[in-house]
């Protein structure tokens, strides 16, 4: 194989150095927190947390809340999901992790409990853009994750759990409630008994959610499995989609455009899922209240299950 020349890769540090610099921010530390480290509380790290900084959560339970306000911050527990719980407390009256600041990153963690007056109490409340979440349980929430309406840029979750989540106090919580995002993305997840609220409810202008279990058990009273609201472009491919018996809407698992479609609407794709109704009722895999066709193609129906009620075509 021929040796890179001498000037090309001088050249290419030359382009590459600039860059790497400002990916990684100057100074950029890792914070310990726990029993015996230099950090006993979350909230302790937050406070002094720079851009680019790396917050590391040894396991334990902390009866605590906290307010990320620096950008670019890794948020990870150190064993797994369930070894570091973050409990009961909630900062502002909005949530258990409050994320301020930008692209941020939070995983192996378990946020359960979280409940303010309103009713909107979430495990993580997305105030500014751009979130990615992995490996994160979220269990008896009020919301599991809530992005503020005025928020942008991408939410994205992967390998995380949603159990027990969702409310309708006042106004109604749910699993996940994505406002006005440039895209949700849910990938490899499981939401399971979610309470009175939808498992997933986006205003996004792109929702996707690929390859995840979103399931009512015996006990759930969900509403919507996926309610797209305001339209938007819609991708559900590869989930296993199961209304149970005590399912508190009988209508549909997916409802797309019943809110008004205030959004362009490009494509709706729903595509080799499984769907399941467990109860004495019927309901449509699809129900579409947009002018956009929706495609339903190699999809699998159990039960009193039907496919599409709305404008679309069946595959």
């Amino acid at each position: 194989m021929p040796r890179t020349p001498r000037r090309f890769r001088r050249r290419l540090l030359a382009w590459l150095l600039p860059a790497l610099c400002m990916a990684i921010p100057a100074g950029a530390r890792t914070l310990e927190v726990g029993p015996g480290k230099p950090l006993q509380q979350p909230s302790e790290a937050a406070a002094i947390a720079a851009a680019g900084d790396r917050i590391r959560i040894a396991p334990g339970e902390y009866f605590d809340c906290a307010v990320w306000r620096a950008s670019k911050l890794v948020i990870e527990g150190t064993g797994k999901p369930e070894d570091t719980v973050i409990t009961d407390k909630t900062c502002m009256g909005k949530g258990l992790f409050l994320t301020d600041g930008e692209d941020i990153t939070i995983r192996n963690l378990t946020l359960t409990r979280a409940r303010v007056a309103d009713g909107n109490g979430a495990g993580i409340r997305m105030e500014a853009s751009n979130l990615t979440v992995e490996h994160v349980r979220f269990v008896n929430n009020q919301n599991g994750i809530l992005s503020n309406a005025d928020v942008k840029g991408a939410l994205i979750v992967r390998d995380s759990t949603f159990l027990h989540n969702g409310a309708c106090d006042h106004g109604c919580a749910h699993g996940i409630y994505a406002n006005n995002l440039d895209l949700l993305h849910v990938e490899r997840s499981k939401f399971f008994e979610t309470q009175h609220g939808h498992h997933i409810k986006s205003r996004a202008r792109r929702t996707e959610v690929i390859d995840s279990d979103l399931q009512d058990g015996p006990d759930g009273t969900s509403s919507y499995q996926i309610e797209v609201p305001n339209g938007g472009a819609v991708i559900v491919r590869g989930c296993t989609i199961q209304k149970g018996p005590k399912s508190e809407n009988h209508a549909a698992a997916i409802a797309i455009g019943l809110e008004g479609v205030t959004q362009p609407t490009p494509e709706i794709l729903v595509e080799n899922n499984s769907f399941r109704v467990d109860g004495d009722y019927s309901a449509f895999l699809v129900h579409n209240q947009t002018a956009t066709g929706a495609v339903l193609k190699g999809n699998r129906l159990a039960g009193p299950a039907r496919p599409l009620r709305g404008d679309g075509e069946v595959h």
